[in-house]
């Protein structure tokens, strides 16, 4: 059976609820496109610790190319090529428009969690 970590799951709901806050109630031109792109890589990070409890060192980095992934895609309009412009959930999840400053807020997340793992194996002695 999967064993779930209470600890990173109630830290994903909590980001998430951060996140949606600052979707429908934030208007500005920092918190909402530059911290909540640093928090998306937190909450994917969160989400996954979940359920794998196992810790990958590696795994920031692995978050942060998926991001930038994410960003090519919308360099290349993938989403308008194969005609999911149209779609909300598709167009929320994967973004609309390619920001190099996003690559830097994704860059910023992925070594605050870098971070927190230095931070987690001095405190374990692992």
């Amino acid at each position: 059976m999967m064993k779930i970590s209470v600890k990173y799951l109630v830290a994903t709901i909590v980001i998430l609820v951060v996140e949606v806050l600052i979707g429908l109630f934030v208007h500005d031109r920092f918190i909402r496109p530059y911290v909540g792109d640093i928090l998306v890589v937190i909450l994917l990070y969160t989400l996954i610790r979940s359920f794998v409890r196992k810790r990958i060192r590696a795994f920031p980095l692995f978050l942060f190319v998926f991001a930038c992934i994410v960003e090519v895609v919308q360099y290349l309009n993938i989403i308008g090529m194969i005609g999911l412009r149209g779609n909300k959930l598709v167009s929320t999840i994967a973004g609309t428009k390619f920001d190099f400053l996003d690559i830097i807020c994704y860059l910023i997340g992925a070594t605050i969690l870098f971070g927190w793992e230095l931070f987690y194996d001095r405190k374990s002695g692992e």
